[in-house]
């Protein structure tokens, strides 16, 4: 069965372009544009994983994981940001729930996220 990836950010061309790179390397990946529609989609496409940005409009990347690991223990969790000034407020979140969320930043190299993503999921 393959590991299944749930793309959320509110920029449509790096959640698309995002998905199209994990169906390529054997992947199945949807992609969403907001948190609500995220986690909308989680609930029936149950994701191994779930990369969303950190910084979209309305919910933010830190709520819907909250809102996907309480729903979806099992699921793995990895933050995307363009700004580096996220960092503390992922790092007190990750403290505060004691569930490890892995970041990256962008623009991220398609190798180095299929790395990061394999490591995760083999964590």
């Amino acid at each position: 069965m393959k590991q299944r990836v749930l793309i959320v950010d509110d920029d449509r061309l790096v959640a698309d372009t995002l998905s199209l790179v994990f169906r390529l390397n054997g992947f199945d990946s949807e992609a969403r544009y907001s948190a609500a529609d995220g986690l909308n989609l989680a609930r029936s496409f149950a994701p191994t994983l779930l990369l969303t940005d950190v910084t979209m409009p309305g919910e933010s990347g830190l709520d819907l994981a909250d809102a996907v690991a309480r729903e979806m223990p099992d699921c793995k969790l990895m933050m995307l940001t363009a700004y580096e000034s996220n960092t503390p407020h992922v790092e007190k979140h990750t403290a505060r729930t004691r569930r490890p969320i892995r970041m990256l930043y962008k623009p991220v190299r398609p190798e180095e996220l299929i790395r990061e993503v394999h490591e995760l999921l083999l964590a």
